[in-house]
């Protein structure tokens, strides 16, 4: 349902709600009519993400009503931080179901359950986390033997499943493996054997060359933020046309490998510049020497989902910094976005609250919609872009068919944002796809800074207040 109020600036549409205390839409003004994105709230959201959304939802509707800001926003809040502080410490089994969804009490499955999650608790680090157990269970269980029968006993039929179905894990296995770089490991010291030696394991089978995502995330794509000097920057690309989008992604699949060690040399790095360089021509020497021995069953094994891999890597990273402030592009607020939805955070371990984890990429994956809660009002005076209902590939998709009313649709406003109509707002949000000239970025990035990190400063500030 929806009702409208009349401000002095515009006839603002907000969302109505529903017996259960959750917001059914998320309404701009009658320029902006309902439709098929704004009809309901995903039921599927993890509740940490509601919690947040109708956080948010309840400041639309207090701006549009004219409520008294302070105490109610503040007893909002509060309500909101209490309600996720409720819900933080919930362990996580499956990424398809809560905790709250599966069997308890007595019984068969229950009990089984139980002592499943009991004994995943003794070897994980963070009690929290039986998931990724779960995950890498499952990917020892299916990907490994599908992959070894396949060199037995070759099949096309067999060799497009398997395909398929590292298709269908490649999500949750990347952002599974960015929580291990990011926190050196997963498990407890005791298993740290095979905490370091699971993931050379899996990578191959996934797309990934050993240690490359290590070397060009973590050290690389952290360090420069998405800045100039960042190999898998957006800013020197017109990032709604197609041209450039297949320009960058294809940059990345040809040389990323020669790239990436020149820039640690550039860095005085040479440490750095021989492991990424010597990791990544040993996985490639891998591919050849097993393509050598069996091709076809390498090509569907390893050859297939490393170009799928790569191809998604970049679609993901497009979609996460191709909306770039043209005034503040330095900012995390404002060179990357956060999006509420089901893929990027239920399947994929809260890996929309993007902003969030480059303000603090050691902070834990549950932490994110509490980080976010903390500091909204730097979000707010940051003017950061908060979506829901689209994920990464979406955005790209949408970014370059320049479907930016499909996009207003999906936007969260904060603050100013909150006035805008529904054109307003794909406006705004096309503006922040515009390539930036090499004088742009020498005057933004460079002028009266030594380096980029200075540029950063402010953003340091709200961390520490996070």
């Amino acid at each position: 349902m929806y009702r409208y109020i009349t401000s002095t600036r515009k006839t603002l549409w907000v969302p109505a709600v529903s017996g259960s205390g959750c917001s059914t839409v998320i309404g701009l003004s009658p320029l902006h009519p309902p439709n098929r994105m704004d009809a309901s709230i995903n039921p599927l959201l993890l509740k940490p993400d509601l919690i947040v959304l109708q956080n948010l939802l309840q400041d639309i509707r207090r701006t549009n009503s004219h409520h008294p800001a302070d105490s109610s926003a503040a007893h909002n809040d509060q309500s909101s931080m209490r309600a996720l502080d409720e819900v933080h410490d919930e362990t996580t089994v499956f990424t398809s179901w809560d905790l709250k969804d599966l069997p308890a009490g007595k019984g068969f499955r229950a009990d089984i359950l139980g002592k499943y999650i009991t004994w995943a608790q003794g070897i994980v680090r963070n009690p929290v986390d039986v998931v990724f157990l779960t995950h890498i269970i499952l990917y020892f269980s299916t990907s490994i033997p599908s992959a070894v029968f396949l060199y037995y006993h070759f099949t096309w039929a067999h060799g497009i499943f398997h395909c398929l179905l590292q298709l269908s894990y490649c999500g949750s296995f990347t952002l599974m493996l960015h929580n291990h770089i990011h926190n050196n490991g997963l498990l407890k010291k005791k298993y740290v054997w095979f905490d370091n030696t699971w993931p050379y394991i899996l990578e191959p089978l996934m797309g990934h060359t050993w240690d490359s995502y290590y070397y060009h995330h973590v050290k690389h794509h952290h360090v420069e933020g998405n800045g100039p000097e960042d190999l898998s920057s957006t800013i020197r690309y017109q990032r709604d046309e197609l041209s450039n989008f297949l320009m960058y992604v294809g940059r990345f699949i040809a040389f990323i490998w020669i790239e990436l060690p020149l820039y640690f040399l550039r860095k005085r790095k040479p440490g750095l510049a021989f492991k990424a360089a010597a990791s990544e021509m040993a996985a490639y020497l891998f591919i050849y020497l097993a393509a050598r021995r069996n091709f076809y069953p390498t090509l569907f094994v390893l050859i297939i989902p490393l170009f799928l891999m790569r191809i998604g890597l970049m679609v993901g990273n497009y979609g996460q910094h191709a909306l770039v402030d043209d005034v503040d592009p330095a900012s995390d607020f404002r060179s990357s976005i956060t999006l509420i939805d089901v893929p990027s955070n239920r399947h994929c371990f809260n890996d929309g609250w993007h902003t969030s984890h480059h303000l603090n990429p050691l902070r834990h994956w549950k932490d994110h919609p509490r980080a976010f809660l903390k500091a909204k009002n730097e979000y707010t005076n940051g003017r950061a872009l908060v979506f829901q209902n689209v994920d990464y590939l979406m955005m790209t998709y949408r970014i370059l068919a320049k479907d930016y009313l499909y996009l207003a649709d999906c936007v969260v406003p904060i603050g100013d944002q909150i006035g805008m109509s529904r054109q307003e707002l794909a406006d705004m949000l096309r503006t922040k796809t515009r390539r930036f000239s090499e004088e742009e970025i020498q005057e933004k990035f460079y002028k009266g800074r030594k380096t980029q990190k200075e540029a950063k400063k402010k953003d340091d500030l709200y961390i520490s207040k996070i």
